[in-house]
């Protein structure tokens, strides 16, 4: 059954179109007005064989927070809809990512329990124009409205960017192998008999 979501979401602050195939080949094609937010998110779906396309026109006249958010949400609210009632995933995943001088660890739950734990200081407060705020702001948009648990640790670095790289590419790695059928568990990987957002 193919795990593809398309998801429309128009607010006063963003319009945005999304689409998203789990099994795909890592294929991006993103525009959000952001062009560092859009690297990361093109590097997101390579790593993770997502494929993923984004069209975003947000209020960037205020500043980028709302862009990133909602598309945060967007993106979630996808994961949600091709994982369904999440049977027969690995349902766990983690990585731990070296960028040059920078080390991160990422570790996923598709369980239906929204959480997001970020423990990552960037050096910076900009990335280009890129508030780096903004990629705690995203991950907990998509654990959010995914169900999911996001947890995200920075083990050393300077470089905002290599940081920043570091943490969308190991979340990209997780949520890679959290997805994969476990062809030891065919039904609900819950000892609950159910995963739930409850």
């Amino acid at each position: 059954m193919a795990r593809t979501a398309a998801i429309s979401r128009t607010t006063a602050e963003t319009k945005i179109t999304l689409s998203l195939d789990l099994d795909g080949q890592g294929r991006a094609d993103v525009t959000t007005g952001l062009g560092f937010f859009d690297h990361m998110l093109t590097l997101l779906a390579g790593h993770s064989l997502f494929d993923l396309t984004i069209r975003c026109e947000g209020d960037l006249h205020v500043d980028g927070h709302h862009t990133v958010e909602d598309v945060g949400r967007a993106l979630g609210t996808a994961l949600q809809e091709c994982l369904g009632d999440r049977r027969g995933i690995r349902r766990y995943g983690h990585a731990i990512i070296p960028m040059d001088e920078a080390l991160a660890t990422v570790a996923v739950d598709l369980g239906g329990r929204a959480a997001c734990v970020f423990a990552v200081d960037f050096p910076v407060p900009v990335i280009g124009a890129f508030d780096v705020q903004l990629v705690e702001v995203f991950w907990e948009s998509v654990a959010a409205t995914a169900g999911a648990n996001v947890h995200a640790v920075l083990h050393h670095g300077r470089n905002g960017h290599h940081i920043a790289e570091a943490v969308f590419k190991a979340a990209a790695r997780a949520l890679r192998v959290a997805v994969e059928a476990d062809p030891r568990q065919p039904g609900i990987p819950s000892t609950k008999g159910t995963l739930t957002s409850k």
